[in-house]
């Protein structure tokens, strides 16, 4: 075939169909939920928050200035590769619960979602997520560098609902993943919901073939996470601040130890205290006693070491706190010794689970006998 024949040849030849145009935005879904389910997450403090919280908050801090947020991406680890692919947001308004989703239905729509997010995050003053502190925005903002947009919008006070919901229940629920505390803890079991981990194996699937139906149930599951996070934030505040009325003494004690550690003595002795007619009662104790020592107030400490040994509580520890308030607060050499001598006859009984701890406690308790015995001849 000579070159006018291939002219000819393509001349003839039947135009390709242009692409179709770039699609300019991503998918938006939505929709407002009733109010009177969210009840106390309009009541939502700011003292109350930063109990819970240990950060500060904004002064002007308004329950409907809390952006709740949440992603779906193609990867549960992270990494240079991961991408959310379906972002979701809710508010408290008057009329309800706001939710609004962004879904890219490809790669070329990421930046329209991320500026949603970006305009979204610019009308609220607080972040609220679940583990979104490790994850959630670490990955917004590093999708927002590769894509060349302003990271400033993620600049917030955040509320982590992870680390604070351990903090509470881990002692009683072992795994606080969210799913397990809308069941054991809201009463708001979930049917036929999809799994997180399934969630990336369905975009991938959903990107083959198209067919969006696929994402039906990841949309849902996402709208869902949302919607908890106000629920557990509002029942969390409002445990905070009524422990007397909290169902389970573990929960409080926990509570407890969580303000303790965050430098709240009064509020954490209030939960000892009520935790104390549970069965976390010797815990409690042992945890108020040494709130009132590290606090300064020794004789407190000593009426709840007496009292733990009145009701035959706490082993060995309340006789050696006492023993030790008694030796160097009260300089009272003989009721020392008397509470020292108790602790080694209650663990002078062998049994056949003694290991090196208990052997070291029975070591440890007769030399601080020996060693107040010569501290009261040299007194003598």
């Amino acid at each position: 075939m000579n070159l006018r024949d291939k002219l000819r040849a393509v001349n003839g030849a039947p135009k390709k169909a242009p692409p179709p145009p770039a699609r300019l935005d991503c998918w938006h879904g939505g929709e407002t939920r009733p109010a009177e389910k969210f009840p106390r997450a309009f009541d939502v403090r700011r003292e109350t928050v930063m109990l819970m919280q240990g950060e500060d908050m904004p002064g002007d801090f308004a329950p409907e200035r809390i952006l709740y947020l949440d992603t779906e991406t193609t990867g549960l680890s992270g990494g240079a590769g991961t991408v959310a692919f379906l972002v979701g947001m809710g508010w408290l308004t008057p009329e309800g619960f706001e939710l609004r989703q962004a879904l890219m239905r490809d790669y070329p729509e990421e930046k329209y979602l991320l500026r949603e997010v970006a305009d979204t995050l610019e009308r609220f003053d607080i972040i609220c997520t679940f583990n979104g502190k490790s994850f959630d925005v670490p990955l917004l903002r590093d999708r927002l560098l590769m894509n060349r947009m302003d990271t400033a919008c993620l600049d917030k006070p955040h509320i982590d609902l992870l680390h604070m919901a351990r903090r509470v229940w881990k002692l009683r629920l072992k795994r606080c993943n969210l799913g397990n505390l809308e069941e054991a803890v809201l009463g708001m079991g979930r049917e036929d919901d999809l799994p997180g981990c399934l969630v990336p194996e369905r975009y991938f699937s959903y990107l083959k073939t198209g067919q969006f139906d696929l994402l039906r149930d990841v949309i849902r599951h996402n709208a869902q996470d949302i919607a908890s996070l106000c629920v557990l934030l509002g029942h969390m505040a409002w445990l905070y601040e009524h422990p007397e009325d909290a169902v389970h003494a573990e929960d409080v004690f926990s509570m407890g130890v969580a303000l303790d550690r965050m430098r709240h003595p009064e509020e954490a002795r209030r939960c000892y205290r009520l935790a104390a007619k549970g069965k976390m009662r010797t815990e409690s104790q042992l945890r108020l006693a040494v709130s009132y020592r590290r606090g300064g107030e020794r004789a407190e400490a000593a009426a709840v070491w007496r009292g733990m040994i009145e009701r035959r509580e706490g082993g060995v520890t309340p006789y050696i706190e006492l023993a030790k308030y008694y030796e160097h607060v009260c300089r009272d050499i003989p009721s020392a010794l008397e509470c020292t001598r108790r602790a080694i006859i209650l663990l002078a009984e062998p049994t056949l689970f003694d290991g090196d701890t208990v052997q070291n406690s029975r070591n440890a308790l007769q030399y601080r006998y020996e060693r107040l015995k010569r501290k009261q001849r040299s007194c003598d």
